[in-house]
């Protein structure tokens, strides 16, 4: 314990949003410090020796797709929780020292970001992982709440708050009042089945096969869930699956937008359940405030537009969709009372 308080005044507090694609890491009183790819590196020695870390975050996301046999390039968040433990755990330590310089006497408080859908048992997995990574205190928020915060929404007001969060493992919707999720439903769909939905479309159509990366820039630049989006066009290059040599063809925005229907079908289809759920008093304040959009995946063109369309509420962007649930937890850390409202027991 001594230890501990001794090396808290040598550390500063932190706000990770663990993400199934990217983590987010907010350093109190000074902000974000560090986005990166949520991949580890990770060297197989063989003859029953542990795994050795190679690289963490871009270095790592560098390396998909491209490693030798000895080398694996691994996600250690699946879906928006940890699916390896040890590899997490080693992820989290890299966060942490690099948020402090690479500082060894380093054991910060720590607020990570949750989805709502975790069991107790992810839960304890993502507080265990944090603890040995260096944490000396752990605290979990929803990322719903987080996103809410961020988006400078009054979390602790008896009104209505939607929002709707797309990460790259998860959607979450929530609807948000006096500090708490009165309902809420999450999906297991966000940008990453996005990308896989856009592989299996260029697999069908061109028979060809193409990375995740490649899928990701395609969703990026020319993606859209809109009909009345202008028409773009990009040049694609993957493996042809019949004569297995490198081929490039040219993809368009409608043809994008024909292949993410089933994710952004999703999507819509939760944030109607979630209306359905919402007590009349709390829906009559969704119709004045509307519904706030957060997350990486929102940013997807004419998402928006179409919810607007699906819904007939207004819906509104976050400044900052990306960074939106870090900078809230990063609001509840520097409001020690905000935080252990708003936080998991």
């Amino acid at each position: 314990m001594i230890v501990d308080a001794i090396a808290g005044l040598f550390s500063h507090d932190l706000a990770i949003d663990l993400g199934t694609a990217n983590t987010l890491v907010y350093l109190k009183g000074k902000g974000v410090v560090c986005s990166e790819p949520s991949v580890v590196a990770v060297t197989n020695e063989g003859g029953g020796k542990a795994a050795r870390v190679r690289a963490v975050g871009h270095d790592a996301k560098a390396m998909l797709g491209r490693t030798p046999g000895n080398i694996a390039a691994v996600r250690p968040i699946k879906d928006g929780v940890i699916a390896d433990f040890e590899i997490t755990e080693a992820m989290l330590r890299y966060f942490i020292q690099k948020a402090h310089n690479r500082r060894t006497l380093a054991r910060p408080r720590i607020v990570i970001c949750v989805p709502p859908c975790i069991t107790s048992v992810e839960k304890r997995a993502v507080r265990e992982s944090a603890l040995s990574a260096g944490a000396r205190e752990v605290f979990l928020i929803e990322e719903p709440m987080a996103a809410a915060i961020g988006a400078g929404l009054d979390v602790t007001a008896p009104t209505g708050n939607m929002v709707v969060d797309i990460g790259g493992g998860t959607t979450d919707v929530a609807v948000i009042s006096l500090s708490g999720i009165v309902t809420s439903r999450s999906i297991r769909t966000g940008g990453d089945k996005m990308d896989e939905a856009i592989i299996n479309f260029v697999k069908r159509k061109y028979n060809m096969l193409i990375g995740e990366q490649t899928a990701e820039s395609v969703k990026m630049k020319v993606g859209t869930a809109s009909t009345e989006s202008a028409v773009q066009e990009m040049e694609i290059k993957g493996r042809d699956l019949v004569a297995g040599i490198p081929k490039v063809v040219t993809t368009t925005s409608d043809e994008m937008r024909e292949a993410l229907l089933e994710p952004i079908h999703s999507i819509v289809e939760t944030v109607h359940l979630t209306l359905e759920k919402t007590p009349p008093e709390l829906a009559a304040d969704i119709v004045d405030r509307g519904i706030m959009l957060v997350g990486g995946g929102s940013l997807l063109t004419d998402l928006d537009h179409l919810l607007r369309k699906e819904t007939q509420l207004p819906i509104l962007r976050s400044e900052d969709s990306f960074t939106a649930v870090v900078h809230g937890a990063g609001k509840a850390l520097d409001n020690i009372s905000l935080l252990r409202e708003v936080s998991l027991t």
